[in-house]
């Protein structure tokens, strides 16, 4: 089967969808790789280095993917990236389906595109999980983000000229990005707090050293897929409440609240962001979707009322090399679903739980029509 792996040209999309590991890996099995010039720059991967590795590198984007059975990319295809595709071809990436805008070129360029953010959340495909390894960087890089906003120390100090208070952080939304926000928090002396509507969630916080804060109730926060789900209005104004009070007594608050194919539920309202003490910074990691605080700009630093807000839609970009080494695992894992072992030719087994819940469309036929049902006539 021959794989090509173009360049990113979504803006501000510095990773790649295969590694050097992953192309020497796809080659023993039989496959054929090419990678356009350049393709891994941005997450320090020379062209040498691909070579090494067995792969023929192309001048352009036409060159790389014209003839490929199947595309690996980072970012869903772009309009102007369309006529570098074979009609037919294969495409694996993340497709942001809820806001995806193209979804109609796919589907009349004949396209089957697989969207990796969909992945369903069972055993078999936890090494295909591109949502938590990228969420797991994201909520790293949050807390180095905000640090350098920050104009104080993170952790007690204690000198001859006196005691340094450490830095209170709030984290709301204890998913992967959270956690890992929660543990890097605590590596630098923070004092953690963690909310989350799940009350699953608390022995995970705990268990990093941070306290749980949380609002009673009976309700089943957490959806089928293991996400956390819209909660009722009662529970939302408690809810606003308790994150208002912490958020006001916090130096540093990450958020990471989304609920998958609806905006991002506005959990820190303006009037809370006035309160805040002068110097405080928020780092919205649902910037993408229009962020957990009333006042984000995406993919901007703004200052309001004192208080630094970041709104950077890509943060896993911002560390392009290990999130490249990390996603182009999951692509392997996944991709090794699609190919007959014995031949290295290419199947899709609509009959594949997880290849049947990531394939938004197959040979020019929708088969997620929830995706058009969620989403505007315009939206599509």
């Amino acid at each position: 089967m021959y794989i090509a792996i173009p360049a990113e040209i979504t803006p501000r999309e510095t990773r790649v969808a295969a590694t050097p590991e992953t192309v020497k890996k796809l080659i023993a099995a039989g496959h054929e790789v090419t990678v356009q010039q350049s393709a891994g720059v941005c997450a320090m991967i020379s062209d040498a280095d691909y070579v090494a590795a067995g792969a023929t590198i192309a001048a352009d984007a036409s060159a790389t993917s014209l003839h490929a059975d199947m595309v690996l990319k980072v970012r869903a295809p772009l309009i102007e990236e369309l006529p570098t595709l074979r009609q037919g071809a294969v495409v694996v990436a993340i497709f942001s389906p809820f806001t995806n805008p193209n979804l109609l070129s796919y589907r009349d360029e004949n396209l089957t595109c697989l969207a990796l953010e969909l992945v369903p959340r069972i055993s078999r495909a936890q090494s295909m999980d591109v949502l938590s390894s990228q969420a797991n960087i994201a909520g790293y890089k949050s807390v180095l983000m905000a640090q350098a906003y920050y104009a104080r120390f993170m952790p007690m100090l204690m000198t001859a000229a006196g005691t340094v208070q450490p830095a209170k952080v709030l984290v709301l939304g204890a998913g992967v990005a959270g956690l890992q926000a929660i543990a890097t928090a605590k590596r630098l002396g923070a004092r953690v707090e963690a909310f989350d509507v799940r009350a699953a969630a608390r022995e995970q916080v705990e268990s990093l050293g941070a306290r749980f804060v949380e609002v009673a109730s009976d309700e089943d926060a957490e959806d089928a897929g293991g996400y956390a789900k819209e909660m009722s209005a009662d529970y939302q104004q408690r809810q606003s409440a308790l994150v208002a009070e912490r958020a006001i007594a916090s130096d540093i608050v990450i958020t990471t609240a989304l609920i998958p194919g609806r905006p991002a539920p506005i959990l820190i309202q303006s009037a809370v962001v006035e309160q805040m003490r002068m110097g405080s910074v928020i780092v919205d990691l649902a910037a993408e979707m229009g962020g957990n605080c009333a006042l984000t700009e995406k993919d901007a630093v703004v200052v309001r009322h004192g208080v630094t807000i970041i709104g950077d839609s890509n943060i896993p970009a911002q560390m392009a090399a290990d999130a490249s080494h990390l996603y182009a695992r999951n692509v392997l894992n996944f991709i090794q679903l699609l190919v007959h072992s014995e031949d290295a030719t290419l199947k899709v087994d609509a009959a594949d739980e997880i290849i049947a819940a990531t394939m938004l469309c197959h040979e020019g036929d929708f088969l997620q029509p929830k995706f058009l049902t969620n989403s505007t006539k315009e939206d599509v």
